[in-house]
């Protein structure tokens, strides 16, 4: 089984219905790979993902600047902060985690939803910080990701159209336009750019990522970049592992291997969906297996696209209480 990929025209065009259902209906992967992207698309991606590398081996003083606890780390720079298993941090891969209220307006770093949100949850609603331009690879970082990220959610935004066309033919009491509508709308998406570090001999290969589910509504991911650090950092044509990489479960719970192309991007859906579609649309469980070769690097971007905090996603939670829920068991 493989993904089912269409162009950026065919989602601006509408996708046919069986297209949409081989890639998210009872048989499917539930992903769904986008190309012919924007031109700008392709150069971002290569700049923001070789500053992913550049930023995660600052130097560690620098780095401890750009961490922010009182977002228990959803802002700014995290790593070893997330638990890998139960007592085990999270070393293997360094984020850079972004809020994306500048996708509505520019000059907003962090959501503006009120002292009500504002105080209660943190990891929402704390202004992002940026490392400063003056140091090694970080001159364009912030502006060259938040354009990226807005491509992304203008991308997932049309991703979302034709899941709702979808969902409301195949679903029952499914919200009619909800998911372009939290896309649109939502000022409350988050952005986490990774660097995964090379394994170390006899590492478990699940120790990139283990399997999980995102707590978003739809997940945008770029392609991985692999890096050679034992090579001046160059970047790699593919992965010198062939099994290593993302690996999801389809709808039957098999494991497959999935590629995305270095041009393209793919959206997934996670569980806020699954909690409004009262589980008929499942999310996707997934995980990154490890390149057991020395000093291979990964880096990637994902966007999560998820509803206002406000926005009421279960019969007894919104999306600040369900998201507080499951962020607690991450940590």
């Amino acid at each position: 089984m493989t993904a089912v990929t269409v162009s950026y025209h065919d989602l601006q065009q509408g996708v046919p219905q069986q297209t949409l259902a081989d890639a998210f209906g009872p048989d499917s992967l539930g992903i769904i790979i986008i190309n012919d992207l924007p031109p700008e698309f392709v150069r971002l991606r290569q700049r923001v993902l070789r500053s992913a590398s550049a930023l995660a081996h600052l130097p560690q003083d620098e780095l401890a600047k750009l961490e922010v606890e009182k977002s228990t780390w959803l802002v700014g720079w995290s790593c070893g902060k997330e638990m890998l298993a139960p007592g085990k941090p999270d070393t293997h891969k360094g984020s850079w985690y972004v809020n994306t209220a500048f996708h509505h307006d520019p000059s907003q770093e962090a959501p503006n939803l009120g002292p009500e949100f504002d105080d209660k949850y943190p990891t929402y609603t704390t202004a992002n910080v940026w490392p400063h331009p003056g140091l090694p690879g970080m001159a364009s970082f912030e502006p060259d990701l938040k354009a990226l990220v807005n491509i992304i959610i203008d991308t997932a935004e049309l991703v979302a159209r034709n899941c709702d066309r979808y969902c409301q033919q195949e679903l029952t009491d499914y919200p009619q336009g909800y998911l372009e509508r939290v896309v649109r709308e939502s000022s409350c998406s988050k952005a986490r750019l990774l660097h995964y570090f090379p394994m170390e001999a006899n590492a478990n290969p699940d120790d990139w990522c283990t399997e999980h589910l995102d707590h978003s509504c739809l997940t945008g991911l770029t392609s991985a970049m692999f890096i050679d650090e034992n090579d001046n950092d160059a970047e790699l044509a593919k992965c010198p592992d062939p099994d290593a990489g993302l690996y999801i479960r389809d709808r039957h719970g098999n494991p497959v291997k999935v590629s995305i192309p270095p041009h393209s991007l793919a959206f997934q859906t996670g569980s806020t969906l699954q909690e409004v579609s009262h589980g008929q649309f499942q999310a996707v469980y997934h995980k990154v297996r490890g390149a057991a070769v020395p000093g291979v690097a990964r880096n990637t971007l994902a966007v999560f696209c998820q509803p206002n905090l406000n926005e009421p996603v279960n019969s007894k939670e919104n999306f600040a209480e369900y998201a507080s829920r499951v962020i607690d068991g991450f940590h």
